[in-house]
Parts: structure tokens; C-alpha cells; sequence
């Protein structure tokens, strides 16, 4: 039952948003602008903007203040209209744009004026790119696409301390060399950029046009003026720029970017007593480093060579008890830039739940854990790396004169080698093996625009190769898989509607021993008792041991109403039994053809009452292959801003009984106990220096006494302009009457093709705290520190088995059918229950280990980063891990907290250094 909202709320928190991000406003502002009667009836209908730039005929020096006299030469760019708060009314105070250009770079100089000169302001110290989704600041923020394709945003902000941000179509990871400068003044302030055309991908066409979007953010009124207006319930984005004309910028210089580092790593932990291959301190030295070239204005070639990705924020800690695999955000630089290359699938709600996505590509596959770990596990003492070293990873991207977009990327991983004692010979000489073998992956990405980018049609293409020199990883682990995808996004009525689709086809292949434990993993389960699908349509899909290939394939459609106050959609997605990409892409499950619709409504025009609305309603259901209806769910969800810039959420759903294909872990079909749930979040105005956020769910089940109930709190304080503290304390509670506990091979359980599924009631509790702080001295030199404390029980009662198969009634052990005895140690805790399930008759007593637990883990990491020199940055990196256990299963918040302190700290310290070099 564990996250159960999911994504209802996704579309609700950006309905009212339009197509371009912008950050949410909040301030609070006393009344309704008389402006908003008055406002014309402007929107991205209107003919758009154009300025044209001119070429820099003197120096310019960025330094903030516009008094180069080169300045004067450009053409001034004005107009702006109000999105927020006073939709289409003129801004309330007026900007100026102007753009130069020379054979190395674009600048762009703006002056923003305020009637309170000075005074008003708003300026916040701050990291790089922390202020991309906040407008607690003043700021300008210039959006070029360079191409003119109507689908690219590269995004560069400042703010009047000259606190910079950029990202690339909503990725903050990119993070390109270039200069700013801001400064306040009587008048208000101004801001200069100086972006140099190595850092842009255009075509090379003699005199170009650009698209050109700007920004500004009038913080101290919420006011989010822009140069190419569109309303909030119109799609916006790319396609509604204005232009910047006259650039004769057809040649790029040409420019080789390294990026070297050095590493020293000290590891400080207590050994176990014993170990061999622990020290109380370890250090180590690496060196590496990053290449770009461009090899034309269009297309760039990346390529990183032993990377170190120390200065990445740790993974939060979770306990998952579901058969699927938990994923996390990729967060290593090499990976999200230009990650937008490579971008296939996806899904778009007004409101849905649990659909995944059609993911073809998940680069967290690249320098993965081992997954031959276990191998060695049963180790007396045991060394395993962390992760696959990536020996070299290179891509090429970029984009023709005729649209064409490319990404291909190439990387090999080497081998994990382990050591280990063994277990029977404790005294005996370490022996090693491998854990993971020699990899190589590949993806390739191609996309053509077509209709000035209304339309868009697609490939991709995926391939891991792995080196299998060992019977052990022969017989565990895939040779080879791949996948081939196409994908079409097609918009009309002034991107007004859209129509998507997507295909894709994959094949994995290897030993008959390793295609057996794929068809038996979770995500396929064609063991099934009850399972009768032998063909797919395309594929055959029967359950094979002798198999060594396995084919699938994946599709997802859907037609939607993109703008206006009312807004549709309809949808389906697809996964065939046989589908599988978890070598080098995420897929939880399979075997399932799922539909949706649903409908919204959003107020984007400000009333006495509230700012912004929305609401959206939906329903959605899916069948297996086999025709079983596995999920079927009906709901709403709203979220309003209020006059103070205060923001409420709520949502409810009801999902009845179904039948659930992995509740047994690949034993027959039985029925989910359904359920109900309402959902409530309220946060304050982000932009005070005291802001807040709490929220609830709560949900019981309706064919048993399960239930779900989850709450949040987070706290964000601003003590000074350079200094932000955020504590998020979150709480969960749930009891689940149907926990997995284990499978028993049993042949008188004939309905159950002859396994015993054991279930019990598990009562379990979490607490988390997560804590961050960001303190800037410069915008250059900054501290982040992140720790999250995490408290986790679960004591499970009252064995069960399901009555029957497809039925939700369950028979207790011991009460309702044979017997249960636990057999106990000295305090009185179970250590392992034996079960007779029916008494005197034939079937056999069994023994299953008492599943009670107890974690607790603390993650923290500090990064003290000083850019200085532009691309060039210096880290200084603390992470501490704590983490320990127990079986008790009970909830002790001091218990485990005091626990938690006194548990074997590891504790790594690294110092990089890394050097920008262009040439």
C-alpha cells in the first residue's frame, strides 16, 4: 500500500503553469489589481516579438552595469506582459533588453527598473541554478533556441548578486561556461551576460534567426512578467518565442574543453575484527577526467574517462518490501548532461496512478552495483566494490540544418572483482572472483522535426554486450539485449491538441539457465500456475525452460486537448509478457494492457477568493494477456492558490478489489483487498523567510482491515539572504493483513499448483528527518550539508493462507485451519513459527523464520564547492554512513535513535580538483 497517491497530483501542480516552466510565485498581495479588468485580451495568438542584435563594434566589459557604450548600438527589446499575478496586464515595472554578438559570443545587457529604486529589490546569496524554481529573488532570465526548432530551452538567469542558473529543456545538471554580472542601483539594476557560442548548438546558416524568450521576476509584488506572452491555460513553450534576428554567427569556433581531476579519498571505519581487507584508514589517489570538442556549430562529442562522481548526493534511505526494484534520480554530471538527447517514452496524466513509464534507457544501469554479489556472501569476511568501474564513456550529440536531432552514446564498465574468506576455513588464505563482468552499452538516438516541430518522429536503438568468461555469470546473467523503439509526437490548433506514440521491441538472449531465471523474475512471473498465455501476437511467450532468447514489445499512445480552461485526454500503454530492458533501462512490470482517461478544468484568472484553480477527474483500468482485470481506479484532484499565495491540495481515489498477479511471488492469482484514500497538502508563501509544509494521506481497505496512513511536515528558514535551512520530517503507518512472507513447495496444495503462499498481518512504522542546509559566502563558494536520520519496524502476526485462489478471504493459522507453535528464546520472542496447515491430514509441517525487523540508517553528506575560475571547481566532500538492525520489529523512536549513535560510523573524506581548459 506504500505510496499509493503516486502521481495523482502531478497534473494539478503544473495545470496552470503553461508549457514554459516558470518558478511559482509567493508573495502576498493585498488586493485585485484594477489592472486585471483593464488587461487586453492578450495571448500566444498575438504576433510575436522580434529584436534584432547588433554586432559588438567595441569592447564590453561584464561587469553588471550597461556603461559600455557599445550598448547604445543595440535595438531595445520592451513590452513585457504580466503571467502572474495580473494575467496580460502590462508589467508592472518596465524591462529592457538588448543583444550584441561577435565571432565568440552572445551578450545580452538588461536594465529592470522599480519605482522604489534600490529598496525594492529583492536579492538572495544563493548556490548556482538554486534559484531556477524559487522566486524568492529578483532575477532576469534569458531562454535562447538557437535552432529555431520550436522544441529547445537553454535557460540562463541572474539574479542582482549575480547568482547564476541555466539549464537545458528543464535540466538543471547543465551547467555551461559563461559570464554575469549584475548590479543595483537607484533606478533598480541591471544584469549583463556574456554567452559564449562554444556553449550553444546552432545551425550554419549565414544570417540566423533565434527563438528568444525573457523573463523577469519582480519579487517583492510575485510578478512574473515575460517579452513573448502566453497565458497560463495555453501550451506556450518554444513553439510561442519571439525572435532575435540579424545574428551572423554561421561559423563556430571550433573548441576542445578538458576537464582533468585529482582525487585523494580517505576512508575511515572501524574494521570488523579480523577482517583482512579492512583498515581503520584507507587512501587512495584517482585521476581522470572529462573531454567535449565541438566539432561544428551543431554537434559536440563528450568523453569522460574514469570518472569520479564522489560530490553525488547519497540515495535517501527506504525499506521496500514489494517484489520491484526501487530507482533514483541519476545525478552524476557525464550522465544528465545532455541528457535530453537521449529522452524516449515517458507518460503524461491529467491524473493517473501506477503506470509506469516506457523507459528505454536508465544510465544508473551504467556502473551499477554488482549483481553477482551474493556469490560471496556467504563469505566469512568479504570485500566487494560499490560499483562497476566505468573504464571510458563517450557520446555525440547534436543537430542538422534540416532538423535532425542525434544522440549516441558508448561506454564500457570492467569487471568487480571480490575477495573473500571463506566460511568453513575462516583461517584460510582470502580467495577472489568476479561480481560483475566486463559490460559494453550502447544507445543511439535519433529524432527528425517535421512542421516546424508540431511534429516529431523518432528512433532509438539499445545494445549491452557483456563478456561472460565465467559458467557462474553464464548461468545468472544475460549475454546480450537490446532494444529498437520509435516514436511520434504530433501537436495542431496552435499546439492546442496533441496526438503521441511510441513502439518499442526488445530481445534479450542467453543460457537456458539465465533466460529461466528471467522468465521466472518478477517482473514476467511466467511460472504462474493459472498463467495461459502462450502468444503475444507478435511473440511467443510460453513458459520455457529450455528457452535462450526472449522477445517482447511495449507500446504507449495517447490523444489529448493540451490548453484552454477545459482539458481532456485519453490514453493506453502496453507492456507483452516477454518484454524486458532491465540491462540497460528500468521496467518493473509486464503483462498488462492498461487504458485511461480523464478531464480537467483550470482558472487561471484571479478572483477575490483565489489566484490560480484546477481540478481534474479520471478513471483508468488493466487486463492482463490472460484477460484478468489487475487494476481499476477511479478518482479526482484539485489543487487552488489562495490571495496570500498560500497553496492547497487534496485528491481522493477508490480502487475496488482486483486481482493481483504478485502478491504470491509467482504462485496463482489471488484478489487485492482494494481500497480507498484522501490526500490533503497545504503550503505557505515559499518566498517569506519563515515557509512551511504539511500533508496527510490516509486510506482503509475495503475487503480487510488493512489501512494506510502517511504524514509530512517541512520547514524551510532563510536566517540571513546567503543562508537556507530545510527540515522535512516524514511519518508512515500501515498495516497490511496480506504480507508476503514465503513460498512452500507443497503437493497437496493441488489449487495452488502445488505452492503454499504463507502471508501475516505486518504492522509497520517509519520516521525520517530530512535535513538540508545551504550556506553561500560567494556566488562562487558554497556549502551544501544533507543528513537524513531514517527509523523503520515491522512485526508481523497472524499467519494466514488465502482461502482459494482469485479470493480475498484468508485462513488463519491456528484458528481457522491446522496449527501454529513458535518456538522462543529467553525473552520470549519468536524465532521461527512451525505451521501443520491442516492438521491431521496429508499435508506436510513446515518451518518459516519469524520476518520481524528493525532498521535504522543515517546518510550525510557535506560538499564545500569554490568555482575558482570559471569551469574550474575545488570540492571538499564529507559522507558518514551509519546503519544496524534488530529483529525485535516493535517502533522505539529513543531506542533506535540512541542506537543509531553508537552503530560503526564509515566516514569518507575527498578532496577534488578539477581544471577547465579551452582551447
Amino acid at each position: 500500500m506504500r505510496g499509493r497517491l503516486s502521481c495523482l497530483l502531478h497534473a494539478t501542480a503544473v495545470a496552470a503553469a503553461g508549457a514554459q516552466a516558470v518558478p511559482a510565485p509567493s508573495a502576498p498581495v493585498a488586493r485585485i489589481d484594477s489592472a486585471v479588468a483593464a488587461a487586453p485580451a492578450a495571448s500566444q495568438n498575438d504576433p510575436r516579438p522580434a529584436v534584432r542584435a547588433a554586432r559588438r563594434a567595441s569592447a564590453v566589459v561584464v561587469d553588471g552595469r550597461l556603461d559600455d557604450a557599445a550598448w547604445r548600438d543595440a535595438e531595445p527589446a520592451g513590452g513585457f506582459r504580466q503571467q502572474l499575478p495580473d494575467e496580460g496586464a502590462p508589467a508592472s515595472e518596465p524591462t529592457e533588453v538588448r543583444i550584441l554578438f561577435d565571432e565568440q559570443a552572445l551578450y545580452v545587457g538588461a536594465r529592470m527598473r522599480d519605482a522604489r529604486g534600490a529598496a525594492g529589490v529583492r536579492r538572495l546569496l544563493v548556490r548556482r541554478d538554486q534559484l531556477l524554481a524559487d522566486n524568492a529573488s529578483d532575477k532576469i532570465v534569458v531562454v535562447l533556441d538557437p535552432f529555431r526548432d520550436r522544441q529547445t530551452s537553454v535557460w540562463f538567469e541572474l539574479n542582482p548578486l549575480g547568482v547564476k542558473g541555466d539549464q537545458l529543456n528543464g535540466d538543471p545538471s547543465y551547467d555551461a561556461v559563461w559570464d554575469g554580472a549584475a548590479r543595483v542601483d537607484s533606478l533598480g539594476w541591471t544584469a549583463e551576460f556574456r554567452i559564449p557560442l562554444s556553449q550553444l548548438r546552432f545551425s550554419r546558416t549565414p544570417l540566423q534567426e533565434w527563438g528568444l524568450q525573457v523573463w523577469r521576476t519582480l519579487a517583492r509584488r510575485n510578478e512574473t512578467s515575460m517579452w513573448a506572452f502566453w497565458r497560463r491555460n495555453e501550451p506556450g513553450g518554444p513553439g510561442y518565442f519571439g525572435t532575435v534576428g540579424g545574428l551572423a554567427v554561421a561559423t563556430q569556433p571550433r573548441q576542445l574543453e578538458l576537464l582533468p581531476y585529482v582525487v585523494e579519498r580517505g576512508t575511515f571505519a572501524r574494521p570488523p575484527a579480523g577482517d583482512p581487507f579492512r583498515r581503520g584508514r584507507e587512501l587512495t589517489t584517482r585521476v581522470g577526467g572529462d573531454a567535449n570538442y565541438n566539432l561544428n556549430s551543431s554537434f559536440t562529442l563528450n568523453a569522460t574517462f574514469n570518472p569520479d562522481f564522489g560530490q553525488v548526493e547519497a540515495d535517501p534511505a527506504v525499506v521496500n518490501l514489494s517484489v520491484f526494484e526501487l530507482t533514483f534520480p541519476e545525478r552524476r554530471p557525464f550522465f544528465v548532461a545532455n541528457a535530453s538527447s537521449f529522452a524516449y517514452g515517458g507518460l503524461t496524466c491529467f491524473f493517473c496512478r501506477g503506470a509506469p513509464a516506457l523507459n528505454a534507457f536508465y544510465s544508473r544501469r551504467i556502473g551499477r552495483p554488482p549483481q553477482l554479489a551474493s556469490l560471496v556472501q556467504g563469505g566469512n569476511h568479504v570485500d566487494v566494490g560499490e560499483a562497476a568501474p566505468i573504464l571510458g564513456a563517450a557520446k555525440l550529440t547534436g543537430r542538422t540544418r534540416g532538423g535532425l536531432s542525434v544522440g549516441v552514446l558508448e561506454a564500457l564498465t570492467g569487471p568487480v572483482t571480490a575477495r573473500y574468506v571463506p566460511r568453513a576455513a575462516p583461517s584460510a588464505a582470502p580467495l577472489a572472483r568476479d561480481v560483475e563482468p566486463t559490460t559494453n552499452y550502447f544507445v543511439g538516438r535519433a529524432r527528425q522535426d517535421l512542421r516546424s516541430g508540431d511534429t516529431r518522429v523518432g528512433v532509438i536503438a539499445t545494445h549491452v554486450l557483456r563478456f561472460l568468461e565465467d559458467t557462474a555469470h553464464a548461468s545468472r546473467l544475460r549475454a546480450r539485449a537490446g532494444l529498437a523503439g520509435v516514436d511520434v509526437l504530433h501537436f495542431w490548433n496552435r499546439r492546442g491538441y496533441s496526438a503521441q506514440g511510441q513502439l518499442a521491441v526488445s530481445e534479450v538472449a542467453g543460457s537456458a539457465a539465465a533466460m529461466l531465471l528471467t522468465q521466472r523474475a518478477s517482473a514476467h512471473y511466467f511460472q504462474r500456475p493459472d498463467r495461459t498465455t502462450t502468444h503475444d501476437g507478435l511473440f511467443d511467450v510460453r513458459y520455457d525452460p529450455a528457452r535462450t532468447a526472449l522477445r517482447g514489445y511495449a507500446l504507449y499512445a495517447r490523444v489529448a486537448k493540451e490548453a484552454g480552461d477545459w482539458r481532456w485526454e485519453a490514453s493506453q500503454s502496453w507492456r507483452s509478457p516477454g518484454f524486458e530492458v532491465n540491462d540497460l533501462a528500468a521496467l518493473a512490470r509486464t503483462d498488462y494492457r492498461w487504458m485511461q482517461a480523464s478531464a480537467m478544468r483550470v482558472w487561471t484568472r484571479p478572483t477575490r477568493w483565489y489566484r490560480l484553480a484546477s481540478v481534474a477527474a479520471g478513471a483508468q483500468q488493466q487486463y492482463t494477456y490472460d484477460g484478468d482485470l489487475t487494476d481499476r481506479l477511479a478518482g479526482a484532484t484539485g489543487e487552488v492558490t489562495l490571495r496570500n499565495w498560500m497553496q492547497a491540495r487534496a485528491a481522493v481515489v477508490r480502487k475496488p478489489p482486483v486481482y493481483d498477479p504478485y502478491r504470491t511471488r509467482g504462485g496463482v492469482l489471488v484478489r487485492s483487498a482494494g481500497y480507498q484514500l484522501a490526500t490533503l497538502g497545504v503550503n505557505s508563501d515559499a518566498r517569506r523567510a519563515v515557509s512551511w509544509s504539511v500533508g496527510g494521506e490516509y486510506g482503509p481497505n475495503l475487503a480487510d482491515e488493512g489501512w494506510y496512513a502517511a504524514a509530512n511536515v517541512g520547514v524551510t528558514v532563510r536566517p540571513t539572504a546567503s543562508v537556507r535551512v530545510s527540515l522535512a520530517p516524514g511519518y508512515l503507518r500501515d498495516a497490511d493483513p496480506r504480507a508476503f512472507v514465503a513460498n512452500v513447495a507443497d503437493t497437496t496444495a493441488r489449487a495452488f499448483g502445488g505452492t503454499r503462499s504463507v502471508f501475516g498481518l505486518l504492522e509497520q512504522q517509519s520516521l525520517s528527518l530530512t535535513t538540508r542546509v545551504n550556506a553561500t559566502f560567494t556566488p562562487d563558494l558554497t556549502l551544501e550539508v544533507f543528513a537524513q536520520p531514517f527509523i523503520a519496524g515491522g512485526r508481523f502476526t497472524r499467519l494466514v493462507e488465502y482461502r482459494a485462489p482469485r479470493t480475498t478471504e484468508a485462513l488463519v493459522y491456528g484458528v481457522d485451519v491446522g496449527t501454529l507453535a513458535a518456538t522462543r528464546d529467553s525473552s520470549g520472542r519468536a524465532l521461527r513459527y512451525r505451521v501443520d496447515p491442516d492438521g491431521a491430514g496429508p499435508a506436510a509441517a513446515f518451518e518459516v523464520a519469524n520476518p520481524d525487523f528493525n532498521v535504522r540508517s543515517l546518510r550525510g553528506t557535506a560538499v564545500l564547492r569554490w568555482e575558482y575560475r570559471p569551469g574550474s571547481t575545488l570540492f571538499l566532500v564529507w559522507t558518514q554512513q551509519r546503519a544496524g538492525g534488530g529483529v525485535s520489529g516493535d517502533f522505539d523512536v529513543r531506542r533506535d535513535a540512541s542506537a543509531l549513535f553508537r552503530d560503526r560510523p564509515v566516514n569518507v573524506l575527498q578532496l577534488k580538483a578539477t581544471y577547465w581548459l579551452g582551447f
